[in-house]
């Protein structure tokens, strides 16, 4: 059942960003599925809703951004229903759909929306985090980084509608707090950690 889905889902995204495209549902699924083992979720919910999180998404300046998780859910609704899915399991898998949304700053209720949430995130930590990082700056045309203060030494705000880097003092650096599992919060720090090797790095060839 899951795997007619998976190629549903996998048709539907051809085409699409690397930041949100197929692997990165598969890579999120993966996620999923190590967290769901661990804290004992309806995989059958859970595996779903990653699979469908992310059919619509809105460019980061549309005004329309946080509307992706909803008309995500929408769609997916649709799709289940056509499957034949029961209702109560389709109303799951939707909320874990409209709950996952950084942008939407909703805490999810139930373990399925939490591991979802988590799951998602983990795939904006690490080495592929920078990668999809970078890549969604270079498809919005931002510099790289403030040439003045790249790494907010003079206590600026930082602005990454403008410089890449800054993306991750405003989010990518404190995402781990936002987790709610022990598996992924375990995860998560191992990713931050290299993400702050990075900028340290970086911080020497610039």
């Amino acid at each position: 059942m899951l795997d007619d889905l998976r190629r549903q889902v996998e048709k539907m995204l051809e085409g699409r960003d690397p930041g949100h495209d197929f692997e990165h549902i598969m890579r999120v699924y993966k996620n999923a599925q190590k967290i769901g083992e661990e804290e004992g979720a309806d995989m059958k919910v859970l595996l779903a809703a990653v699979l469908l999180h992310d059919l619509v998404v809105y460019p980061k300046g549309s005004a329309k951004r946080s509307k992706s998780a909803d008309d995500s859910a929408d769609i997916a609704e649709k799709i289940l229903e056509k499957r034949g899915w029961p209702k109560a399991t389709i109303d799951k898998v939707s909320y874990c759909i409209r709950t996952h949304s950084y942008s939407k700053r909703i805490r999810p209720v139930t373990l399925e929306a939490k591991i979802l949430q988590d799951a998602d995130r983990l795939d904006a930590l690490g080495a592929i985090g920078i990668a999809r990082t970078f890549s969604v700056g270079g498809s919005e045309n931002r510099k790289f980084y403030n040439p003045g203060d790249p790494f907010w030494k003079s206590s600026r705000e930082p602005d990454d509608t403008v410089w890449t880097l800054d993306h991750f003092q405003a989010k990518l650096l404190n995402l781990q707090n936002t987790l709610h599992t022990k598996t992924a919060r375990k995860v998560a720090k191992e990713r931050t950690r290299f993400m702050r090797q990075f900028i340290g790095q970086l911080a020497k060839e610039i």
